[in-house]
């Protein structure tokens, strides 16, 4: 568990080297991507769906992003992109274009679908946090 947590805070940690985001947040964006991966690790050992996984972590990838924000008087989009990279379903699509090419097309549509509800999980995850925190800013003011 403890070198997926840094496999997962490098890869988000890389992954702001690439985005060219501020050298001062490069860490920040690290510590983003291991919660993450915490949360969708814990969230699988206890037997939760894939898709419900991927909404809730990329949900806590959010929220820690938009903490960050207020910490490096910095956008959102700098934490919450590097953040969620290791959620990113790549090897089942992957998998899917290699079936692709074995022309075992049933299985292919399969795992492309799941990709595809996976990533479109995350991307709610990240939607709902922005409407939680609206509201919760308007409760506040």
């Amino acid at each position: 568990m403890l070198s997926q947590l840094a496999a997962s805070f490098i890869a988000a940690f890389a992954f702001g080297i690439i985005f060219n985001v501020p050298k001062k947040t490069l860490f920040a964006c690290g510590i983003a991507g291991a919660v993450g991966w915490l949360a969708y690790l814990f969230l699988i050992h206890f037997k939760m769906d894939l898709i419900i996984t991927a909404f809730i972590s990329a949900l806590l990838v959010a929220f820690i992003s938009h903490l960050f924000t207020k910490m490096y008087k910095a956008p959102i989009i700098i934490f919450s992109v590097p953040g969620i990279i290791p959620l990113v379903p790549g090897g089942i699509a992957y998998d899917a274009m290699r079936h692709v090419v074995e022309q075992d097309y049933f299985t292919a549509i399969e795992l492309a679908a799941k990709a595809f509800i996976i990533s479109g999980a995350i991307a709610m995850g990240l939607v709902f946090s922005e409407v939680l925190n609206r509201m919760i800013m308007k409760i506040i003011r």
